[in-house]
């Protein structure tokens, strides 16, 4: 069977000196755990794969590289990072029309990703206004738009409540009955409680210690 993700020679090196160094990886379709220490390079990984930082090596899903080919390969892929920052003057709906564009996505999807998260109760509202919660919430909403193939939630249930908590957790399986792969970190270990995961890849300074 062929791999969703499949990565070779990355590297990631910053001015600091800290570098992160993964020789090869596969992943399948499936839900994925990354556990690790703060500062083990997880976020740095992850915003790799969404394509936002460049590195080293060779990154593709689905047989799509990320070097070769960047424009399909970040439609098939959504992200949402730990603490996410917009610009104060817009507010939740210009930024969901901006991505949603992006991303081919439907009218009636924002609508139920809207209803589902709560962000409909906010989106007018100016970003300058949001708590940590309602970024977290637009953030999230943004990941799932289009038709991805792999969602990467950083630190997904951290800032909001806990019954936005489960009703996150129920999409991601949602999502995940339907095809859709996760590959996500978390801290927090009750709502981890009702996911089952394909895998579980354990980071320590800038490598991959375990992957089970």
């Amino acid at each position: 069977m062929s791999p969703l993700l499949s990565i070779s020679g990355f590297r990631k090196k910053y001015p600091s000196g800290f570098q992160f160094n993964l020789d090869q990886l596969e992943l399948q379709q499936g839900i994925h755990l990354i556990q690790g220490e703060n500062g083990s390079g997880k976020s740095t990984f992850l915003k790799a794969l969404a394509g936002i930082h460049d590195s080293e090596g060779e990154i593709a899903m689905a047989g799509i590289s990320l070097r070769k080919d960047p424009l399909a390969y970040r439609m098939k892929i959504g992200y949402a990072e730990a603490e996410p920052v917009f610009p104060e003057f817009l507010n939740a709906d210009d930024i969901i029309q901006v991505v949603a564009a992006s991303k081919n996505a439907k009218k009636q999807q924002i609508e139920i990703l809207k209803e589902k998260l709560g962000v409909g109760n906010f989106s007018s509202y100016p970003v300058g206004t949001y708590s940590s919660g309602m970024l977290k919430k637009t953030a999230l909403l943004l990941a799932f738009l289009g038709s991805p193939s792999l969602i990467i939630l950083d630190e997904p249930f951290t800032t909001i409540d806990v019954a936005s908590q489960e009703i996150l957790t129920d999409l991601i399986l949602e999502k995940s009955k339907a095809g859709v792969s996760f590959l996500l970190t978390s801290h927090q270990s009750n709502p981890l409680d009702h996911l089952f995961f394909t895998s579980k890849l354990v980071f320590e300074t800038g490598k991959l210690l375990c992957h089970e």
